[in-house]
Order: C-alpha cells, then sequence, then structure tokens
C-alpha cells in the first residue's frame, strides 16, 4: 500500500512508539535469560509488531481518506513543488526561487491573501470549465499572473480582462465584442476561450510550459525560439534563453505562483473574507433587461450586478431570442421569483446607458427608419447608428445577414451621444480629439458625411460613450 505523504520516517517513528509499547504489555516473567524464553519473546515482538503494522495502515488508510491527517509536508521548495506537481512541470531552480522571495515579503502576502479571497469565486469557474476542456486544473494560477483576477484589466497594450486577450485573439476565440458587451471580460466565456486556445498550442508543442509561454508571446515566437535553439522537442528550458524577456519571467513567475498558493498556510497567507463572493444563480435572458430592474427585483445594490457581470458595458444585458445572453446573479430566494420574473420579460423598448443622472447631454435614444441602398451590409448600417448586427436583426426580424435594396429597417439608436455645434475654423479631427471618446470616422458615420467638409452652425452628434 502506498500512502501518499507518509514518509518512511514518520511510519518508522510509529513503528517503534509501538514496539515500545509492545514490549511493556509483555509478561515479566517470559523476560528470563533462558533461550526459549528469549525465543519465545521475540516471536512474541515479532507476532506483535506484525499486527501493529497492519492496524497502522489500515488506521492511516482510513484518517487519509476521512480527513487531512498526515498531510505530509516536505521540507524544502523543491520538494513540495515535486508534492504539488499534477500535469505541468513544476520545475525549480533560481529562476523560480526569485520569484518566491518576492511573493514571501510581507507586501506580497497580503496581496496574496486579496488573490485567495478573489479565487474563492473565480477558481471553481476556472476548474469546470478546464476539466470540460481537459486541460490542467493548475493553469488557474496563470489568471492571477495575467490581470490579479480583475476582469476589468487592462494592459499598455490593450490585452483585457480575466485571461488578458487581445482583440484580435478574442475574435478568434468567439468572444464577441461590440457597444453592449465585452466578453473578455466575462470570467465564464473567457475561461473557455483561454482554454481552447492552450490546448491548441499544446497540440503544437506537446509541452505545457511552451504552451503557456505561448500564452504570452505567441506561438510564433515560440516556434522561432526552437528553430534557433536548433533542438528537436525540447522542453521550455531547453529553449527560454531564446523567448522574449517577458516570457522568461512568465513561466517562472507562474511557477512560484502555483507554489505559494499551494503553500499558503505555510507562509502564513490566508484569504481575504471580504473579496468573497457568495453563492451564485445563472439565468438565461432573451430580452433587452437592465440591471437596475433586476437590482430593484432582488433588493440588492446595482452594483452587485455589475460586479457579478462585468461584461456588459451599459448595464444592460442584450439578449434576443437567437441568441440568449447569461445574467449571473446572487442566491435567489423564492419570494422574489415574481418580481425578477416580470423584470426578465419587461421588454425595453429604446436601451439606453443607465447612471447617466449627471449628464446634461442629450441621452435620448433615436428611433428612425433606414432604407437600405445599394452595397450597404448590416455591419455597415450597424456601424453607422453605432449599433450591433445582433441588435439590427433582433429589431426587424432578420435570420439571416440577408438584407436588399429599398428594405425599410427599423433603429434604435441607443448610443450616448451629444450635441456639438460647429464654429469657424473647427475641423473634425480637432473635434474628435475634444471630445476624445470620438474619433473622424464615428463623426462621419453618425452624421452621414461623405467627406471631411463641415461648416460652421452644423449641428453634430458625438457619441459620449
Amino acid at each position: 500500500m502506498k500512502l501518499k505523504g507518509v514518509s518512511a520516517i514518520a511510519v518508522s517513528s510509529l513503528l517503534c512508539a509501538h514496539l515500545a509499547l509492545a514490549k511493556s504489555t509483555i509478561p515479566l516473567d517470559s523476560l528470563s535469560a533462558d533461550t526459549s524464553a528469549r525465543s519465545l519473546t521475540e516471536d512474541y515482538i515479532s507476532t506483535e509488531l506484525d499486527r501493529i503494522a497492519d492496524q497502522i495502515f489500515i488506521d492511516l488508510d482510513d484518517q487519509r481518506n476521512q480527513s487531512e491527517f498526515f498531510d505530509f509536508v516536505p521540507a524544502t521548495i523543491e520538494g513540495r513543488l515535486a508534492y504539488l506537481q499534477k500535469t505541468i512541470p513544476l520545475t525549480y531552480n533560481e529562476q523560480v526561487q526569485s520569484y518566491i522571495d518576492v511573493y514571501s515579503t510581507d507586501r506580497y502576502k497580503k496581496y496574496l491573501s486579496n488573490m485567495m479571497g478573489l479565487a474563492n469565486y473565480y477558481f471553481p469557474i476556472y476548474e469546470r470549465v478546464f476539466r470540460e476542456m481537459g486541460i490542467p486544473e493548475e493553469i488557474k494560477y496563470l489568471s492571477i499572473v495575467e490581470s490579479a483576477l480583475n476582469p476589468h484589466a487592462v494592459s499598455r497594450v490593450g490585452a483585457t480582462g480575466l485571461w488578458q486577450f487581445m482583440f484580435a485573439t478574442a475574435r478568434m476565440y468567439n468572444l464577441p465584442i461590440d457597444s453592449y458587451i465585452d466578453e473578455r471580460k466575462d470570467p465564464v466565456a473567457a475561461s473557455y476561450a483561454a482554454a481552447a486556445y492552450l490546448l491548441d498550442a499544446y497540440r503544437t508543442f506537446n509541452d505545457w510550459l511552451l504552451a503557456i509561454a505561448s500564452y504570452n508571446c505567441g506561438q510564433g515566437n515560440v516556434l522561432r525560439a526552437i528553430q534557433r535553439s536548433g533542438l528537436s522537442n525540447p522542453d521550455y528550458w531547453a529553449i527560454s534563453r531564446y523567448l522574449p524577456g517577458e516570457t522568461r519571467r512568465y513561466v517562472p513567475a507562474f511557477i512560484a505562483m502555483t507554489y505559494m498558493l499551494g503553500y499558503h498556510e505555510e507562509h502564513g497567507i490566508a484569504p481575504v473574507s471580504e473579496n468573497t463572493i457568495d453563492s451564485i444563480e445563472t439565468v438565461w435572458v432573451q430580452k433587452h433587461v437592465r440591471f437596475r430592474d433586476v437590482a430593484h427585483a432582488l433588493n440588492v445594490d446595482e452594483n452587485v450586478i455589475r460586479t457579478l457581470n462585468p461584461a456588459y458595458k451599459r448595464a444592460v444585458v442584450n439578449g434576443s431570442p437567437e441568441s440568449p445572453r447569461r445574467l449571473t446573479l446572487p442566491q435567489i430566494t423564492p419570494e422574489v421569483y415574481p418580481a425578477l420574473y416580470a423584470a426578465l420579460n419587461n421588454t425595453l423598448d429604446h436601451p439606453q446607458v443607465l447612471n447617466a443622472s449627471n449628464r446634461t447631454d442629450d441621452t435620448r435614444p433615436e428611433l428612425t427608419a433606414h432604407r437600405v441602398r445599394k452595397g450597404e451590409t448590416l455591419g455597415t448600417i450597424a456601424k453607422r447608428y453605432g449599433v450591433t448586427v445582433q441588435d439590427l436583426k433582433a429589431w426587424n426580424g432578420i435570420k439571416k445577414n440577408v438584407i436588399v435594396p429599398g428594405q425599410s429597417l427599423r433603429v434604435q439608436a441607443s448610443a450616448t451621444y451629444t450635441t456639438y455645434r460647429v464654429r469657424k475654423g473647427d475641423t473634425l479631427s480637432g473635434i474628435a480629439a475634444r471630445h476624445r471618446t470620438a474619433s473622424v470616422s464615428e463623426i462621419k458615420a453618425l452624421n452621414g458625411l461623405k467627406g471631411n467638409r463641415i461648416t460652421p452652425g452644423m449641428t453634430l452628434k458625438i457619441k459620449t460613450d
């Protein structure tokens, strides 16, 4: 019987203790100098030790199955990493140790306590997705290195969300990004996309650490590093010196993070309870539903709904019968079912951005009809009005992406905008720079301008969201 985590020293110590007990229980008159008596004593002890050893292993096996008894902790970091290792090689070296040294400081311990509190919510999501996708569970720690478990994290180059997807990669892995939603911020959708990326990379490199490295620098950089090394089928450490500097730091940081959270108790790290999110439930929404109405129905602060649903940009769930949207809610009690049902089925005639009470600009949605011209597509029309193709299809009952010249489309231009009266000397680029949230192309599309010519006194609509 192999007992994981139980050392030979520990078992030997137990046997010695029981041997002493066995000796103390042997009848004193049997301990004579007589040879036969000594043989009897040795036989007695041998038999008793066999019985005791059997019972020890039975007891240990029972206790291992019933509790954390004998949760053996190796003495060295290298031993601890070996003990933690499941599928991904958790190599120990100076690079990994340097990150463990950093993470072990008092400043980082507080940070890791916060991460553990957030992980109580996010890690079960990751684990469920990873099991379904067939990738190692320990990759969940990579999200801490990527985003510090902040769904709103944006890198200096524009990578966004818990798993830090760039725009193009997000589209490649089916994460919608439009005026209503950015699924790079959705814990479930982004985890599926991250798992799919890593699985693709693993199939390419047949090495999980190389797959993780490619998540940071791209498969192209990893392939070039392999070529420069001149090696066939190398592991990560064999080619690490040929990888970009950030990636050379990225993998050791992942291993060190895995170690620190795997042995958090040994380093005096405990989860911060206020970062723990309570039990949740999921509903699928087939209409445009405001967070405000859902929060009112559940009698919770609207920020709770926002926190649980970070992907929605406008505090509106833009669901439709063709494309239902997931809405995550705090645990629902039966008495609020009627109010919640009413909120989820109360169609918004004019979806709009919420929490704009402090704005002085015009936030009223505009209902208009657009007659399709030759050469137009749903995509170009959606861009012109600042809406999504999905919205156009839902508002007009269009099942496919086919439209014909002369067709009239119902459009709810629900983007928040302000108006600007053109002054002498104004240019489109100057107006766009002044408003920051707008670009020249967006101003032209929103106002139906063919060129860059504008005249004083002209009123322009400018998106403010």
